[in-house]
């Protein structure tokens, strides 16, 4: 009688993320390799670790990094950055680096220097100014129109993301309260049920929050507040359903947008 196999575990799949119990390092990964290439390198020590990305999509991982390094001011205006360079503070080869930021320049946020990186595009106050106003054309109605249409309940739904900002705002880190921002307001343009709207409202959001050359308009803890309390005014006004409130707060969070 043919004696039973005994059990064989199968491989994990090359399209599910591998995770690893100690910090991870992606070593020469490329935006499309699921394991690293040679010799595993030793795990750097605790005080100097590498920010942790994982397998999954390193790629997008590393265009979600860049963007919070830019809206941090950990990358300036004007100053050229290596792929490789980057690759080794994340921990990562070049490539998917190259590719992040192919996705930054299709943003608007860098520009390809042949030969040596790419260079973080120089803003102004004016540029500021200038993407505050089409954001309000753009955003301002749809909000209006939003408060006579959208039911009490359905608003009051968005307050744990209304008290987020105010959370991310105490905190002080602007790149904390940037992404808390763009998530409240992606919420509320989207009960339009307009997916290009919300896109393109989006783009324009995440353009105005990128740092002006010597970060001289750079938010305080105390604008951030400010900004956040707002937030709160506006969703308690919709829940109301005070128009003539709302048509206030709306053109005055505009205003002052940047």
């Amino acid at each position: 009688m043919p004696q039973p196999r005994s059990a064989v575990t199968r491989p994990t799949p090359s399209h599910v993320a591998v995770q690893r119990s100690a910090v991870p390092y992606l070593g020469d990964l490329d935006s499309n390799a699921t394991r690293p290439v040679g010799p595993r390198p030793a795990v750097p020590h605790p005080a100097v670790a590498r920010p942790v990305v994982q397998r999954s999509s390193v790629r997008g991982q590393i265009v979600d990094a860049l963007r919070t390094a830019l809206v941090a001011g950990e990358l300036a205006p004007g100053e050229v950055y290596s792929a490789p360079a980057l690759g080794e503070r994340f921990g990562v080869s070049a490539t998917p680096v190259r590719e992040a930021m192919q996705q930054l320049a299709l943003e608007g946020a860098v520009e390809v220097v042949p030969n040596r990186g790419f260079r973080v595009i120089e803003r102004d106050a004016r540029e500021l100014a200038e993407l505050a106003e089409v954001r309000s054309l753009i955003e301002v109605p749809v909000m209006l129109r939003l408060a006579r249409a959208v039911a009490p309940e359905r608003w009051a739904e968005l307050r744990p993301l209304a008290e987020a900002t105010v959370r991310a705002a105490s905190t002080g880190c602007v790149a904390t309260y940037a992404e808390c921002d763009r998530a409240f307001h992606r919420a509320v343009l989207s009960l339009a049920g307009n997916a290009q709207l919300v896109r393109i409202a989006e783009d324009l959001h995440r353009r105005a929050q990128w740092p002006l050359v010597g970060g001289a308009t750079r938010q305080r803890r105390a604008e951030l507040v400010a900004d956040a309390s707002e937030h709160m005014s506006l969703l308690e006004a919709l829940i109301d359903q005070d128009l003539d409130v709302v048509r206030s707060l709306v053109r005055e969070h505009f205003a002052g947008a940047g």
